[in-house]
């Protein structure tokens, strides 16, 4: 049992006979009252995300967990398929279970969080960032910069992404997989 000074980003937690991953989380301490902890939840089975207020010292059910690294190899529609890095064993997961499947890459290394009870998948972590390649963008307008300007970029997964006008196609770009957002272009 945990309590709520021990919430963090990424800690699982048994709530509403579920299991759910901590997204974001605020301690409030207002001037008037007791303080409490907003967070936001994403439930590891449904997917679904939820708001919920914890009062300050509120009992938590922490879930034991354990990572893994684990090799994307391809998708076959809603399903995605991964290697271990260790053993090689392959499993299979739903597209839920995915923070961002539009920005995974065949070959990308990614970290896979087990129950320990149960040893099921719970969820797949992604890298911070991930270098992708444009492969369809507009060219940019010259003199339509004074303002911090963006196009549409589609990039090699498929995913549409707001890029700077000086971005072009062939462009290698960096992108945050938390929000989805271009980065920087990467070093070659």
């Amino acid at each position: 049992m945990a309590n709520t000074s021990d919430i963090r980003k990424g800690l699982c937690i048994k709530h509403n006979n579920d299991i759910y991953k901590i997204v974001e989380f605020l301690h409030v301490k207002p001037g008037k009252g007791p303080a409490f902890v907003r967070t936001k939840l994403k439930s590891l089975t449904s997917g679904k995300v939820l708001d919920n207020t914890f009062s300050a010292g509120h009992k938590i059910d922490d879930v034991r967990v354990e990572t893994r690294s684990y090799q994307f190899l391809y998708s076959e529609g809603q399903t995605y398929h991964f290697m271990n890095t260790d053993d090689y064993n392959q499993i299979s997961l739903q597209e839920s279970a995915l923070d961002a499947p539009g920005l995974l890459k065949e070959g990308e290394v990614v970290t896979i969080i087990f129950n320990t009870e149960d040893s099921l998948p719970l969820s797949v972590d992604m890298p911070a960032s991930v270098v992708l390649e444009v492969t369809h963008t507009e060219p940019g307008v010259k003199g339509n910069t004074a303002t911090n300007a963006t196009k549409p970029a589609t990039v090699e997964t498929g995913a549409k992404v707001n890029v700077p006008l000086f971005i072009n196609e062939g462009d290698k770009i960096k992108i945050d997989t938390e929000k989805g957002s271009y980065m920087e272009r990467a070093k070659e």
